[in-house]
């Protein structure tokens, strides 16, 4: 057998496999699933605020809600195509493999959602309204791919900037006792328990950045179908 220059002969065969094709398969079996599933890991991770410690949170069924919106968005917008990818004339291990990067792909977006959602208190319920409208309106309107992808990469960016840098300076630290903290930083407390604002390190919106550009740059690597 020999897979020089994109030839592999098979007995007395010779079979050209497309140098697109190989690379489109590479992309399905290895890198996707790989991108979809570390987002999905690191998208529930948040650091504690003293030692540092993994806290590991459940997305909320809201979150769940919001994925299945966006994946009906990815396939009105074209930028999946289902006949593409799951098929008749697809073997039943394509079909397989391909059904379950569409489930690292939903389980992802879930994350992903968990990630920039507030986890409790007045902005968990503020920016998941903004969130509820976003999707409603993309829901009626006519887009391609091009334009989903912008308009997930805007609403991402923004909900990222709201609570990993407006809401998480508005977090006081949790050092020494309630009056001390008051007497030290009364507007921070006072922000802290008007929108009950949990503490994290500092370290949990870096993970968060990098997890909202994985996603993103996985979505830019999914083919709309997998015949391409």
């Amino acid at each position: 057998m020999s897979t020089e220059q994109g030839i592999i002969e098979i007995d007395d065969a010779i079979v050209l496999v497309e140098p697109k094709a190989e690379k489109n398969l590479a992309v399905r079996l290895v890198v996707l699933p790989l991108i979809f599933l570390a987002v999905t890991l690191l998208g529930g991770l948040r650091f504690g605020e003293k030692d540092s410690a993994f806290i590991f949170l459940v997305p909320p069924l809201l979150c769940l809600v919001f994925a299945a919106s966006v994946m009906v968005l990815f396939f009105r917008s074209g930028l999946l195509r289902l006949d593409g990818w799951l098929s008749e004339a697809k073997s039943t291990l394509e079909n397989v493999a391909n059904a379950a990067i569409f489930v690292t792909l939903f389980t992802a977006t879930v994350q992903i959602f968990n990630s920039l959602m507030p986890e409790q208190g007045l902005p968990f319920w503020v920016i998941g309204f903004c969130f509820v409208w976003t999707l409603w309106n993309n829901l009626f309107s006519d887009f391609d791919a091009a334009k989903l992808m912008k308009s997930l990469a805007a609403m991402f960016a923004l909900a990222f900037v709201a609570k990993y840098l407006v809401l998480a300076n508005l977090v006081g630290p949790s050092e020494g006792n309630w009056l001390q903290r008051m007497i030290e930083n009364p507007g921070k407390e006072t922000f802290t328990w008007l929108l009950d604002l949990p503490r994290y390190a500092a370290a949990t919106g870096y993970v968060q950045f990098f997890a909202a550009v994985l996603y993103l740059g996985g979505l830019y690597l999914t083919p709309s179908e997998m015949d391409e």
